[in-house]
């Protein structure tokens, strides 16, 4: 019995502990963009269209990896032909991975902006190897351009992309320039504002930040702009990890490159409107992360940069350590309140101890309040999704935590992309429902993530009947983000139940 106590004890200030050290991180980098002065590249945004010939702009290869897409690559081609770059200065390629219609529709577009006279071309391949790894890497051996653009399928790029990022590339050193992403669909459901709301951070505090104090940041795998040549001298695109762009990123600011991030350059995405597609797309992410940390971590140590690059660079590729956290602290809450309450649990010390929980708190909300202020005018109102974001993410933790896990154990599994179904607004907000791409199957993590759920409750339960008032409020965000990831699940799995199954697809084809 003293061991079970023990050991919840300690694993529950242990994950306290690490959380407040991200926290932390967090809380440095909030605090260095909240009182910074704004940074002026001193970049023109345009690009003289009367510049002598041999002043030309360089000519840029514009790669549109898709796998399957009919939904929105239509869209995509037509924004990507829109680009106001000069077009005998750049050329497009459609990576055409699809094996259904979307190949018809991409060999569609491409006859006629051919006809339009832009420089497009299909590239098809014979297997899917490397995923969208693979997909890049070929596209590059038969790329004409010293650089490369990159956009998904679900981003709408403005006309002045390239005359706006190109520009950058005048200092030889910039291997890669990075823009914001935006949010086409993130008014559409409660799921969708708390992914826009997380991406903000992540772009207007953490990218942002580390740009502006020389630290490494990562090509976010869409929406950027990489130099032919930096791409080369890192080793080109690799499949050993399912976040080849970080892994490149990485490779490349190793061998000396320099990234840009460019704040002021929004492209919009399309947000994942099924749970199943996000939960995936997450456990990818993470997955991916830790994948590329025991790839590169050993050579950024041995390198000689900068401590401080040294040891961001190892909190950034490190940071999905919160999720097992999470999970931890969300199982040991309830018990170490039933210790407590029964007179068995740890003294005053301990607790006080566990107050730096609060300022690691303060670290992950300080970065929502910079990030919001920087990009809306109502951001004072927008804040009052924090509590649910928090919710959110406790909720895709036990899903994230498999991720870590995988890793760990070695296990592999396939790059699963995240479909896309042209969902901007609420009008019509459930035809998606009738897609080809949705998978309604409810994973097994689902199952484990309802009962953890039920088991957050019952400890929610027992701490009001106890009184137990602050723990009750901690338990309370545990209980909520559980309810939420699985709830969601299950309510879309209930609809999914009326669809036309069988159809190819009820969705209008671009």
């Amino acid at each position: 019995m003293h061991f079970l106590r023990d050991l919840i004890v300690w694993l529950y200030a242990a994950s306290i502990f690490i959380l407040f050290f991200y926290g932390m991180n967090l809380l440095v980098l909030s605090l260095i963009q909240a009182f910074r002065k704004k940074e002026n590249s001193g970049l023109s945004h345009k690009i003289d269209a009367g510049l002598p010939p041999e002043l030309d702009p360089p000519f840029v290869t514009v790669q549109l990896p898709v796998y399957n897409e009919a939904h929105v690559v239509g869209r995509l081609i037509d924004a990507c032909a829109a680009l106001s770059y000069p077009r005998d200065r750049f050329e497009i390629q459609i990576l055409d991975d699809s094996d259904d219609e979307t190949s018809r529709i991409v060999a569609d577009r491409v006859k006629g902006w051919k006809a339009d006279g832009i420089d497009m071309v299909h590239v098809q391949r014979n297997s899917r190897n490397g995923y969208k790894a693979g997909a890049l890497k070929h596209g590059t051996t038969v790329a004409k351009g010293d650089l490369i653009a990159i956009f998904d399928a679900d981003f709408l790029p403005n006309k002045d992309f390239l005359e706006r990022t190109v520009p950058h590339f005048a200092a030889s050193n910039v291997g890669m320039v990075q823009a914001r992403w935006g949010h086409i669909n993130e008014r559409y459901s409660l799921l969708t504002r708390i992914q826009a709301f997380g991406l903000d951070a992540h772009f207007a505090v953490e990218q942002r930040v580390r740009s502006f104090i020389d630290c490494f940041i990562n090509f976010n795998g869409t929406a950027g702009i990489w130099r032919r040549a930096c791409i080369e001298d890192a080793g080109g695109w690799s499949s050993d990890t399912l976040t080849e762009d970080l892994d490149l990123s990485y490779r490349a600011q190793l061998k000396g490159w320099k990234f840009v991030f460019d704040f002021d350059i929004e492209v919009p995405a399309e947000l994942p409107v099924s749970m199943n597609a996000f939960r995936n797309q997450q456990f990818r992410w993470t997955k991916g992360a830790l994948q590329t940390a025991r790839k590169t971590l050993v050579p950024l140590w041995a390198s000689s940069h900068p401590s401080r690059v040294k040891w961001e660079g190892t909190i950034h590729l490190s940071a999905i350590a919160v999720f097992p956290c999470i999970v931890i602290a969300a199982l040991c809450h309830p018990a170490l309140v039933v210790l407590k309450q029964s007179g068995m649990g740890p003294g005053r010390s301990y607790f006080a101890f566990l107050s730096l929980g609060l300022i690691g708190f303060l670290g992950f909300f300080l970065a929502q309040v910079v990030a919001q202020r920087s990009l809306y005018p109502d951001w004072l109102k927008r804040l009052s999704l924090f509590p649910l974001f928090m919710a959110g993410g406790i909720g895709m933790s036990l899903s994230n935590c498999r991720a870590f896990l995988d890793v760990i154990i070695g296990r592999r599994s396939e790059f699963v992309r995240t479909p896309k179904h042209d969902v901007t607004q609420r009008e019509g907000r459930y035809s998606w429902l009738q897609s080809p791409y949705v998978n309604f199957k409810i994973p097994g993590v689902a199952y484990a993530e309802a009962v953890l759920a039920l088991y957050s409750v019952l400890g929610l339960g027992y701490m009001i009947t106890v009184g137990a008032w602050s723990a009750g409020l901690f338990q309370f965000v545990f209980a909520t983000g559980f309810l939420f990831v699985s709830g969601t699940n299950l309510y879309q799995f209930g609809r999914s139940r009326y669809r036309q199954v069988g159809l190819p697809s009820q969705r209008p084809i671009m």
